[in-house]
């Protein structure tokens, strides 16, 4: 598969990743199709620790309880390994999932630029595992906000079964 629209199940993955909860890092293995029931925010992103890159996700950290609050999860991807994630989670206090892109997934997604880098790119995925909404960066510098993500998520889903989110999301890092 060379890309994804709106309305397409989302290509499945297991991916290496880590959170840092309560201090610890813990190194898990993340499957999408393990996700099922809520809506799910992928956040490609190209490299770990550049400015950009640490603006974007650290907004989505600021806002982690706002899309909770939503019934969504967050999680980063990017092609960094397990150390990388680890180094950068630390040092700007990321709690969500980091996942290492060791698989291709972002070919797969259709977020691969000239094969090379990752195109900054947000996909938010009903309870299904449907494509409802995506942005693709033509450029790496620009990134839809935590605002705007939870703006999409509120208007996709008003209401809790509109994205089948029917059992209580893990308590807050």
């Amino acid at each position: 598969m060379t890309g994804t629209d709106i309305g397409d199940i989302a290509p499945d993955f297991r991916l290496p990743g880590i959170r840092i909860r309560d201090g610890q890092t813990e190194h898990s293995e993340f499957a999408l199709s393990a996700a099922r029931g809520r809506p799910l925010v992928l956040a490609f992103y190209p490299l770990d620790a550049s400015k950009v890159c640490t603006e974007q996700l650290c907004s989505y950290q600021d806002q982690l309880a706002g899309f909770r609050d939503l019934g969504a999860e967050v999680w980063g991807i990017s092609p960094q390994g397990i150390e990388s994630h680890e180094e950068f989670a630390r040092a700007q206090g990321i709690t969500f999932p980091l996942l290492a892109d060791t698989a291709g997934v972002a070919r797969e997604y259709g977020v691969m630029l000239a094969g090379l880098a990752v195109r900054r790119s947000v996909f938010i995925l009903d309870g299904a595992g449907a494509i409802r909404w995506k942005h693709v960066a033509m450029v790496g510098l620009t990134y839809r906000s935590a605002e705007q993500i939870r703006e999409e998520l509120r208007r996709l889903f008003p209401t809790p079964d509109a994205a089948q989110t029917r059992y209580a999301l893990p308590p807050p890092e």
